[in-house]
């Protein structure tokens, strides 16, 4: 997929020409932390960065649990036209208040220094050594939007449109496309039509996300994260039924394909060009729960989009001359995120849906000689496992406090009781998840999964509170950057 042209690679290259130049004196990996809406991505980094500041629990993280990770500490970051990943507050709302932080809304970054000594016998003789992580979270819709740097407006608004019409989705697309449908695409410009659609158009894809639908493939990805752009042109357009590549200057079609046409160069491209073609190594996490719960098209969906997420990286292994002059991501993890909402025996099976799922897209990244791995992980752990007995029967479960409002078998939970709860279990054949996928009915009542509170920090003899607790968190750290801690 091209998505840049030789001037917009000419000025990738001499950013990163400048960028390594300064690692060879100070170290830098840059690490993109991406993943559709709730999957967990402001979660994964505050605990991250809560783990190695603090002192975690790392078993895994070889270079930290050997004791060569001497220490951790945040600096400020290097783009000051970039928001600060706003750390101190996701902690404080984890640790103090319980809750969950906000979600990812816009890019933001943050700048972590570890301090380690070297396995090397002869790195050694040159004393202790920094890595530099620059932590770039960002919006995983805002990847469904490179593919677009590849369409004109005529290629983009049929796919759109048939989408809208596919299983799962024609109740809460019915009113944009009746609307749509009343329209002529030839008929003359007109800037209250364009707002009328443009809103339907929006609320049919926030339906899509909501949880009863749980739907992921739902470019633009700015329409529901509009920002500073609210109410601007380039956000103020739609997909249109019938034939639009013909439409001459003044008419509707034609304004529609200029503002999309601007949403492509005002939006996409200085996305892909000043934040994620600088990118070393990836972690993408995903919600493959919340899918499961909705049923097998939510499923289908989350595999669509998130081979499409996936196809839009470079990746593949980084000569060093090369890499002087372009960025190849050579590491990429897939997080099956919120494993401690499944016993563990379960885990193993959800790392085996996600990778059935993703086959293509990890083999084509794999071809390309970029390293892949899949893991269950949990960033922060709300739950605890025990058993529950159903009759004779003995079931695996999990033990937590479920979010205020969280409904199950009719009972409405109030943020503070704690249940033991058996959330069922996963199939052991991952193509089963997508058994039924043209088919609008929800996934097997007996496969429920409830949202929890984070957990009530251990503390200390000496009464100071622990690191947060995870699953699997060391072993992210390990693949991500273990190999330059060597």
């Amino acid at each position: 997929m091209n998505l840049t042209s030789l001037a917009d690679e000419a000025r990738i290259a001499i950013a990163t020409l400048g960028e390594r130049a300064t690692d060879i004196v100070n170290p830098t990996v840059r690490l993109g932390v991406t993943g559709l809406a709730r999957a967990g991505k402001t979660v994964f980094i505050t605990a991250l960065v809560h783990n190695l500041v603090h002192g975690g629990r790392l078993p895994v993280f070889r270079s930290y649990s050997t004791g060569r990770v001497t220490g951790a500490r945040l600096e400020p970051q290097p783009d000051d036209a970039v928001p600060r990943f706003d750390y101190e507050d996701h902690v404080r709302a984890l640790v103090e208040e319980r809750i969950w932080p906000e979600s990812t809304r816009r890019i933001s970054e943050l700048r972590l220094v570890i301090a380690y000594e070297s396995a090397s016998f002869l790195r050694q003789r040159f004393g202790s050594g920094t890595l530099t992580l620059d932590i770039v979270d960002y919006p995983g819709e805002w990847l469904l939007d490179l593919p677009l740097l590849a369409k004109d407006y005529a290629a983009w608004s049929s796919e759109a449109v048939a989408l809208a019409r596919r299983p799962g989705r024609p109740a809460a697309a019915a009113a944009f496309l009746a609307r749509a449908g009343s329209v002529d695409p030839k008929g003359p410009e007109d800037e209250a039509l364009a707002r009328e659609l443009a809103a339907l158009f929006t609320a049919y894809l926030r339906a899509c996300r909501a949880d009863e639908h749980a739907l992921s493939t739902l470019p633009p990805g700015r329409f529901l994260m509009p920002g500073d752009l609210d109410g601007s042109p380039a956000l103020t357009f739609c997909p249109l039924p019938g034939a639009v590549a013909d439409a001459p200057a003044g008419t509707l079609g034609r304004m529609m394909a200029r503002r999309y046409e601007s949403y492509k160069s005002v939006v996409v491209k200085p996305f892909f060009r000043d934040h994620f073609a600088r990118l070393d190594r990836q972690i993408v996490l995903v919600d493959a729960l919340n899918a499961l719960n909705a049923g097998p098209a939510a499923v289908a969906d989350l595999s669509a989009a998130m081979t499409e997420i996936l196809g839009a990286y470079r990746p593949g292994a980084t000569s060093w001359l090369g890499g002087l002059l372009t960025r190849r991501i050579d590491r990429i993890l897939i997080g099956a995120t919120k494993a401690d909402h499944l016993h563990h025996a379960d885990h193993d099976r959800l790392e085996r849906i996600l990778g059935h799922l993703l086959a293509p897209a990890v083999h084509r990244a794999e071809e390309a000689g970029a390293r892949v791995e899949i893991a269950a992980l949990a960033s922060v752990r709300a739950t605890r496992e025990g058993v529950v007995s159903n009759g004779n029967q003995k079931l695996p479960s999990i033990i937590g406090t479920p979010l205020a409002g969280e409904v199950f078998n009719g009972e409405t939970y109030d943020g503070k009781t704690e249940i033991a709860f058996f959330p069922g279990d996963l199939p052991d054949k991952p193509e089963s998840a997508l058994e039924g996928v043209d088919s609008t009915s929800q996934a097997d009542a007996a496969l429920r999964f409830v949202r929890f509170r984070p957990p009530q920090l251990e503390r200390t003899a000496e009464g100071m509170k622990l690191s947060l607790p995870h699953i699997r968190l060391d072993r992210a750290l390990e693949f991500l950057i273990g190999d330059r801690l060597a």
